[in-house]
């Protein structure tokens, strides 16, 4: 297993531990290169044993982020363009009905959001922690829409990015100060309770945000939600 980095003593649940140290592993693996995962090596990497090693792969399993070979290992499948178009038109579809939602609380919710943006803009040295931020900025909007079954659909999606996300921040600092501006684009229409701006900016955060993933076509996607409105 190449690239796997070895980790001192630390607490806390073996499996959770296990658990969270692996999916940040393969949060930073190039997205188009696929590769397995023994139980040994990640338990030796992991400063663990093999049994929460396999306990972590099978949860890790039924998120999608592997797929469990017998005899082989667990193998980490590449991303294909095809899946980052799908996925962020899946995240437009729900950001932009739940942002048109909680804009008329204008003032009151920008606060949070604005508190958000500015512990995210401490995490530039951070790509892990800054996407992690990242997640939770999005996470209040379309929890504070409520309708906890979105809410439920929009979390799997956002485990399927965490690998397509964090190549991009990492690859340039610049990405991520353009998130901190679209963010607080955002902001600013929540703050002004302008729902229809509001949607707009979501469509121009991701929209920036799937080209900043390299998919070839993504100058024509401008957002799918509002054109659908429109049509």
């Amino acid at each position: 297993m190449s690239g796997v980095r070895a980790t001192g003593p630390q607490r806390g649940s073996a499996q959770d531990l296990t658990y969270r140290w692996l999916k940040r592993h393969i949060a930073q693996m190039p997205r188009h290169d696929g590769t397995f995962l023994t139980e040994s090596e990640v338990a030796q990497a992991a400063g663990t044993s093999r049994t929460p090693v396999r306990e972590a792969l099978l949860r890790l399993e039924a998120e999608g982020f592997v797929r469990i070979v017998p005899k082989k290992g667990a193998y980490v499948p590449p991303i294909s363009d095809a899946e980052v178009r799908a996925v962020m038109q899946a995240r437009e579809m729900v950001e932009d009905w739940t942002i048109r939602r909680v804009a008329a609380r204008g003032a009151e919710f920008a606060v949070e959001l604005e508190r958000l943006v500015a512990e995210q803009a401490g995490l530039l040295a951070d790509p892990v922690a800054f996407i992690d931020c990242d997640r939770v900025f999005h996470r209040t909007i379309v929890r504070a829409a409520g309708n906890p079954v979105l809410a439920e659909f929009y979390e799997s999606l956002r485990d399927r990015q965490i690998r397509m996300g964090l190549r991009a921040v990492v690859r340039a600092e610049s990405r991520a100060r353009a998130v901190l501006d679209e963010h607080g684009a955002i902001v600013a229409a929540v703050r002004d309770g302008d729902a229809e701006r509001a949607g707009q900016a979501v469509a121009a955060h991701l929209s920036s945000t799937l080209a900043a993933l390299s998919v070839p076509d993504m100058a024509d996607w401008t957002g799918l939600a509002a054109r659908e409105e429109g049509s």
